[in-house]
């Protein structure tokens, strides 16, 4: 019945905005934050956790480290598009899907080829000198022992990231915040909503639903119009067959 009711609200909806976290790339077999298996549960290697060493100050003082655990853990090059980030860009093709605004950093929306999706924690393929600006591919920096350096000037080169202690991009946010303002309908896939400021969005949706596909539970629940507890790309793949 679940998937009925999403596949009528699909629909009649015009301007649909998706709203995801790392719980979409986990059927990518990228691995979530906070899960049982997720990264934070994960040893670092060399004592420290890894919400610490995913911040701005640590990648300040410990850089090699820093870019040791990042490579290892952040990095997943042969993760492919998953049923949920192809469904998603099958709705954007379709013209109902007006935008996609992710948590994630691995491109993987973009890969599936959906067009419009804003980033708020940046992409793993876009890295910047610091001294310079000169852009350079993840594969640059995959090629590269230690701290990656600058191929023009020798600086050191940082992911376009935003890590803990960082400010999110004001025009991305901005860019999210009108797309979420204009949605006749607003899925929300793959996220606990309990990061701060990124699950505040969810507060600007004026529209007619609000849909909620997730394993577990979260503070918006009550709110929703349709709660699935199940896997994202499972429960759209199905929907979208019968689009």
């Amino acid at each position: 019945m679940s998937i009925e009711r999403l596949t009528e609200i699909l629909k009649g909806s015009q301007n649909i905005v998706f709203f995801g976290g790392a719980g979409i790339s986990t059927e990518s077999g990228i691995p979530d934050f906070r899960s049982e298996n997720g990264l934070y549960k994960a040893s670092s290697g060399v004592g420290y956790k890894p919400e610490t060493m995913l911040s701005h100050s640590f990648y300040k003082r410990h850089t090699e480290d820093f870019y040791k655990f990042y490579k290892e853990k952040m990095i997943y090059k042969e993760a492919k598009p998953n049923a949920g980030h192809l469904a998603l860009a099958k709705l954007e093709e379709m013209g109902k899907l007006k935008a996609v605004i992710t948590q994630n950093i691995d491109g993987l929306h973009q890969e599936a080829g959906s067009k419009r999706v804003y980033e708020l924690h940046g992409s793993v393929h876009r890295n910047y000198c610091t001294k310079c600006g000169a852009y350079h591919s993840l594969d640059e920096i995959m090629m590269q022992d230690g701290i990656p350096h600058c191929k023009v000037c020798k600086g050191i080169v940082k992911p376009d990231v935003v890590l803990y202690e960082e400010g999110l991009d004001d025009a991305t946010i901005n860019g999210a915040v009108r797309a979420i303002i204009e949605a006749d309908t607003l899925i929300i896939g793959g996220t606990s909503l309990v990061v701060q400021p990124a699950a505040s969005l969810v507060t600007y949706f004026r529209g007619k639903h609000l849909v909620l596909i997730n394993k577990s539970s979260t503070p918006y629940d009550r709110q929703a119009d349709l709660v699935i507890h199940n896997a994202f790309g499972e429960v759209m793949e199905k929907a979208i067959r019968q689009l």
